[in-house]
């Protein structure tokens, strides 16, 4: 099978294009696939890495407020199908697939002009620009939210399908976890952490938490990964605080071992992109989501405030962010075993636990169609 997977901006876009991509060439033997991306994005990074080849179109996102960079993006919206159409006659591909981000607009689009099957997955609540610009012209909507349903028209093409994952967030339970990780007499363990940059008002409520909650309160251990970029001021305000040496904290850069560390906690403090939520989800677990202010559509929080309303979280939104409010989050959290639990379940409620293969199955159908018509 030949596949042309695109995706780009952020990891939450890439890494389902990439988890799609892992899963076509595991099973299916001789499967030859590249990534369309843009010139400056993320992809540029992150599919390398995975071992698959990118190519380029220019396009850009339209921008919110009133900007002459629009009349360019007008204009590239308009001409680059005809671009990503060289890319496809080159390739020659049996299917498209795309997992949103403006880039997918000029690549789908040109696979509809062509004749070549296509898809696009949505991870988030509320489907993107390209996602809705797409939805007249792609053979299948994958979405991750049942409630995506809802903002799309083309009905008849939407398959619920839950979010591809890179990792096995399903392989292990609390107990084992918690032996692998030596945290076996650990009565209360915390997870936290803002992204694999890191986030700035995240770090520094945490690191408020930590003084007034985690570094004084018997019983509890906390982990928190502090990102790439914002790790050495974390460290140094951590040291300033006293905390360096408190046995109920642990610090990190990054966290390599997610899927254990995940199984492991009592409750995770996370942002609430798209692909955090499907690991939450798989795993059951209790939550407090602070949704990232700055990202397109406001995605974020759009995501936890279905989760929110379904019981299945906590959401406290950056603007109203400090240590104590989280402290007390978990306070009652805490003395309340019963919410917990009840969380826990309601949020295992969103996962597609064999999502994967759901979106291989469909994939392989449309394949199949186009060979035999």
């Amino acid at each position: 099978m030949r596949v042309i997977m695109t995706g780009g901006g952020t990891g939450g876009h890439i890494n389902p294009a990439i988890a799609i991509a892992n899963t076509i060439r595991d099973s299916i033997e001789g499967s030859e696939i590249i990534f369309v991306g843009t010139p400056a994005g993320l992809e540029n990074k992150l599919v390398p890495a995975a071992g698959y080849e990118i190519r380029h179109v220019e396009i850009q996102g339209i921008k919110r407020s009133l900007s002459p960079k629009n009349i360019k993006t007008a204009y590239l919206a308009a001409v680059s199908p005809y671009k990503a159409k060289k890319i496809i006659k080159e390739f020659r591909p049996d299917i498209v697939i795309g997992t949103g981000g403006y880039v997918c607009w000029p690549v789908l689009r040109a696979a509809s002009m062509i004749g070549i099957p296509s898809v696009i997955h949505e991870s988030n609540a509320v489907p993107g620009v390209a996602v809705k610009m797409l939805s007249g012209y792609v053979d299948r909507i994958l979405v991750n939210f049942e409630e995506t349903a809802g903002f799309i028209s083309q009905k008849e093409k939407i398959i619920h399908v839950g979010n591809p994952l890179l990792g096995d967030f399903s392989c292990v339970g609390r107990d084992e976890a918690r032996k692998k990780l030596g945290l076996s007499e650990c009565g209360y363990y915390i997870l936290s952490y803002g992204g694999s940059l890191g986030a700035e008002k995240v770090n520094e409520a945490v690191l408020d938490l930590m003084k007034v909650y985690s570094s004084v309160e018997s019983g509890v251990r906390h982990v928190h990964a502090t990102g790439s970029i914002e790790h050495e001021t974390f460290m140094k305000e951590f040291a300033e605080s006293g905390l360096v040496g408190n046995g109920n904290i642990e610090v990190l850069e990054y966290i390599y071992d997610m899927p254990l560390r995940m199984a492991a906690a009592d409750l995770v403090i996370s942002r609430a992109g798209a692909m955090t939520v499907s690991e939450l989800s798989m795993m059951g677990k209790a939550s407090i989501m602070i949704p990232s202010p700055n990202v397109t559509n406001n995605h974020q929080y759009k995501n936890a405030k279905v989760l929110e309303d379904a019981g299945a979280s906590i959401l406290i939104e950056e603007k109203d962010l400090s240590g104590e409010r989280l402290a007390e989050e978990i306070k009652k959290l805490r003395d309340d075993p019963v919410r917990a639990e009840k969380m826990e379940k309601a949020i295992g409620r969103f996962s597609v636990r064999d999502s994967n293969s759901r979106i291989l199955e469909i994939i392989i159908g449309l394949t199949e169609k186009r060979k035999n018509s």
